[in-house]
């Protein structure tokens, strides 16, 4: 991706290769390091991206990373450092805390540079915890994906601002973009859900968990009282069959059956996107990134996103979308109504200045080059560290 010459191995470690941003952004990265030249090789616990992995080039091994227990963190140190030194790996970078102890005892035990990511803002309700979440800040570089998880690193870890590179989630604006999604994918999602021809499209995209702030959509669209809107609620139950079950039953309490769909998991998310009239992450406690806005910005398409956290990086009020307080669900109300009776000629203005600015701003490529940037430093400086 535009950075030829880069000759490093690199190991990234996460628990799994499940959908989600950890997963997502280890395989853009290693899909980059691979079109740079370098050799890229990802351990984890396996899961459905181990496909596009294998596509991009990369190299995936099945270890269990993603177990928590000393027994388990100690057994892959051991497991780590061979793999180290039968690979000739130059940086490993871990994205999660189980992993990241594990990675950093192998790394500190074979003499090569550790990188972390902060890829969300951790909890810590007891000292202990906060013990756990600190490895993350260890790191020889310490990565976090936007000012807003910067922010809580340096003053909940001490960790000076200045050891932080930030380099927000890269949306792939070839995949994301309006114009590269047929009308046939288009349709052939709307007959998959059956939806009526020219509703009005509102659509909350995210796994059915509690912060994602289902419950306040469904508030809003009560209170916008129009029938003819439909609203899709994209995203995999996973696990979470007693959540599901709430939902519904507010769904009916207030007479949204015709309204409200569960369309479940979507592989072809441009597409969906595309169906949508306009997008909605109402979630009550702050995104670190926001990626479902970004990626909906790229398709052009105008958003409605809680005043918190990283939407608040990637949302232009006013110019691309609307930020609303988190858990108001009047305030949601309001702007969907805006949103839903914008003129043609305004929709086209916000959805080119939402694709320009994701482009500008979020790009898949600025990611993956500066993450190679931090890995070409790091090696650098354990080199003039070693001389």
């Amino acid at each position: 991706m535009g950075q030829e010459g880069f000759n490093l191995t690199v190991l990234q470690v996460l628990p799994a290769l499940e959908t989600g941003g950890v997963e997502r952004g280890a395989v853009d990265v290693a899909a980059a390091i691979v079109a740079a030249g370098g050799r890229a090789i990802v351990a984890s616990a396996g899961g459905r991206l181990e496909a596009e992995l294998a596509r991009a080039g990369a190299t995936h091994l099945k270890m269990p990373v993603d177990r928590k227990s000393p027994r388990y963190l100690w057994r892959n140190v051991e497991r780590l450092a061979a793999l180290i030194r039968n690979e000739k790996i130059d940086i490993i970078h871990a994205r999660s805390r189980a992993p990241a102890w594990s990675a950093r005892a192998a790394a500190r035990r074979v003499g090569i540079p550790f990188v972390t990511t902060f890829h969300g803002v951790y909890n810590f309700g007891s000292p202990l915890k906060k013990v756990w979440n600190r490895i993350m800040t260890t790191g020889d570089g310490v990565i976090a994906i936007s000012e807003f998880v910067a922010r809580h690193v340096e003053e909940n870890y001490g960790v000076p601002r200045s050891r932080i590179d930030v380099i927000h989630r890269g949306i792939d604006t070839d995949r994301f973009d309006a114009n590269a999604v047929s009308t046939s994918r288009v349709a052939a999602l709307a007959r998959n859900w059956r939806l009526p021809d020219d509703a009005p499209i509102v659509m909350l995209p995210g796994r059915l968990a509690r912060w994602k702030g289902h419950r306040i959509l469904i508030e809003a669209l009560a209170g916008l009282g129009r029938s003819d809107v439909v609203a899709l609620l994209v995203g995999s139950e996973a696990g979470r069959e007693s959540y599901r079950n709430e939902l519904i039953r507010d769904v009916r309490g207030k007479g949204l059956e015709r309204t409200v769909r569960f369309v479940g998991h979507c592989s072809d998310m441009p597409a969906a996107f595309k169906l949508a009239s306009v997008v909605v992450s109402a979630s009550t406690e702050p995104e670190a990134f926001g990626r479902v806005c970004a990626e909906a910005q790229a398709m052009g398409r105008p958003v409605i996103a809680s005043n918190h956290g990283g939407a608040r990086e990637t949302v232009v009020a006013g110019a691309t979308g609307w930020l609303t307080p988190p858990g108001d669900a009047t305030a949601l109300t309001n702007a969907l109504a805006e949103a839903l009776s914008l003129s043609e000629e305004v929709r086209m203005t916000m959805a080119q200045a939402a694709t320009l600015h994701i482009r500008e701003k979020f790009s898949l490529a600025s990611m993956t080059r500066a993450t190679l940037a931090v890995y070409a430093r790091v090696r650098r400086d354990a080199s003039l560290g070693d001389a």
